[in-house]
């Protein structure tokens, strides 16, 4: 199980994520999502959210089923960016195992 970490936001800054607690997990985004499987992408902005590294990187696999179609950020009642987080979260995922590539 992963810590909570409320920092790892400011973190996502470096990787062009800049609205990460805008999203209120309304499920939206996983209504008109064509890669829905497991509350995709739900479950991973929620895990940005708590800053769950470990998770994050456990389900990695997930970002890159995201086809960036924009229907996510399209529908969204709060104007939050899930396809711009699931980007930032790959880059943040490359960049960790550029660094740690044995982790």
């Amino acid at each position: 199980m992963g810590l909570v970490n409320p920092e790892f936001a400011d973190k996502l800054e470096r990787f062009g994520v800049d609205s990460t607690f805008e999203c209120f997990n309304c499920g939206s985004c996983v209504a008109v999502c064509p890669l829905i499987d497991g509350h995709f992408p739900r479950k991973m902005i929620r895990f940005a959210q708590l800053g769950d590294e470990d998770k994050i990187l456990r389900d990695a696999g997930d970002l890159w089923r995201c086809l960036h179609c924009g229907l996510c950020t399209q529908t969204c009642p709060r104007g939050a960016d899930p396809g711009g987080l699931i980007l930032g979260l790959r880059r943040f995922a490359l960049d960790r195992w550029r660094r740690f590539p044995n982790v």
